[in-house]
């Protein structure tokens, strides 16, 4: 696959506005907990660029192998991730795949159960913002870093 257009070259203020969101989510939430959420989100859309990117910035952050390596089945490997990061990456699963899961209340009654509603809120900003970059990036094949070195 060849890379195609970088989007926000010619779309400056675009991208002016996904870095103001992305700047909220990084002052709302722990580093750790958004590169976990960013790295499950892109997983499931299948963006290298970002899959590339976050799992670096976890290892970059000191974030063990092992629950970087086993996030995709975090369920599994609950021992290695908290009570919050658990809520958080389900939540992140059920809006991710929206089309197939319609976001049911019960899954919505699970996040709370564990997460305020403003820590929801802000999880489900940075779960849509994920969602937008990963079609960024998988639609305009943008070329992980593993492939420049």
């Amino acid at each position: 696959m060849s890379k195609r257009l970088e989007i926000f070259k010619f779309a400056p203020e675009a991208y002016k506005g996904f870095g103001a969101v992305k700047e909220y989510v990084h002052s709302a939430l722990p580093a750790e907990l958004v590169e976990l959420i960013n790295l499950r989100v892109s997983q499931i859309n299948g963006c290298a660029y970002c899959i590339d990117m976050h799992t670096r910035g976890l290892l970059k952050q000191g974030v063990k192998i092992d629950k970087v390596a086993l996030l995709p089945v975090w369920d599994e490997a609950a021992a290695l991730f908290s009570e919050k990061e658990q809520a958080a990456l389900a939540w992140a699963e059920v809006v991710t795949r929206v089309e197939q899961t319609k976001v049911p209340d019960a899954d919505y009654q699970k996040a709370l159960a564990v997460l305020s509603e403003q820590e929801l809120a802000d999880v489900t900003v940075a779960v849509a913002l994920m969602n937008a970059f990963n079609r960024f990036g998988v639609s305009m094949r943008m070329q992980p870093a593993a492939l420049a070195l």
